[in-house]
C-alpha cells in the first residue's frame, strides 16, 4: 500500500463565497434541498451565493444558462464526527460515510441547487439546505448526462423507502418552545 505525499496530509481550502440563506439555525433548514416539508414556508428557499471581494466575475459568468449547479461547501458548524450516526430517516445507526450527516471526517458537503440568476458578484439560487454564512469552497455546473443516474441503488435508503414510501425523508424538526420573553432585549 502506498502512502500519500506529505503535501497531501494538509490540504488548504479557502472560501470563494458565502451563502446568504434564510436559515439561521440547523433546526430551520431542510435535511435535503428538495425536502421542504416542515420548513416555515413549505417551499424551496431562495438564497444568494456572494463571492468574496475581489473574486473575478470571469470565473463564474459562463454559469448563466445552467439550470442547476453543485455547491461544495464546509459544514462550518460541525463539531467533530463519529464513525456511526443516527440518520433522521430512522432505522438505527449507519456508517457516517453511508449518510449525508454534516458531522464527517472532513466536514465537506455537496448540494445541487437551482441557479436562478448570475448577478454582479453573486449567484441567486433556489432549493438550498445551507445555513446563512456557509462557506462555499467550489462551484461546478450540474450536467444532466453526467450527473444523473436515476436507476442507481441507494443501499439502506431503498430498504426504508420500501417500508415507509418513496422519498419518505422527514422535513426539519419543529423548534422547541422558548420561554416567554427569552428573546426580549431591554435597554432598561
Amino acid at each position: 500500500m502506498s502512502t500519500a505525499p506529505d503535501s497531501l496530509h494538509a490540504l488548504s481550502c479557502h472560501p470563494i463565497a458565502f451563502v446568504r440563506s434564510p436559515y439561521a439555525q440547523r433546526i430551520d433548514a431542510p435535511h435535503q434541498p428538495t425536502v421542504v416539508a416542515g420548513t416555515e414556508t413549505g417551499a424551496a428557499a431562495e438564497a444568494v451565493v456572494e463571492f468574496v471581494p475581489g473574486f473575478p466575475s470571469a470565473a463564474f459568468r459562463d454559469l448563466a444558462g445552467f439550470a442547476r449547479i453543485w455547491l461544495l461547501f464546509a459544514f462550518h458548524r460541525s463539531e467533530g464526527w463519529k464513525a456511526e450516526v443516527r440518520p433522521p430517516r430512522g432505522g438505527g445507526k449507519r456508517s457516517v460515510l453511508a449518510t449525508r450527516s454534516p458531522h464527517r471526517p472532513n466536514a465537506i458537503g455537496l448540494s445541487a441547487v437551482e441557479l436562478v440568476a448570475v448577478e454582479e458578484g453573486a449567484l441567486r439560487v433556489r432549493g438550498v439546505d445551507l445555513l446563512d454564512g456557509t462557506p462555499i469552497l467550489d462551484i461546478k455546473p450540474y450536467v444532466p448526462y453526467a450527473d444523473a443516474f436515476p436507476q442507481a441503488r441507494a443501499g439502506w435508503i431503498d430498504t426504508i423507502d420500501a417500508a415507509q414510501g418513496r422519498r419518505s425523508a422527514p422535513g426539519p424538526r419543529k423548534p422547541r418552545a422558548r420561554p416567554r420573553g427569552a428573546d426580549d432585549v431591554s435597554a432598561s
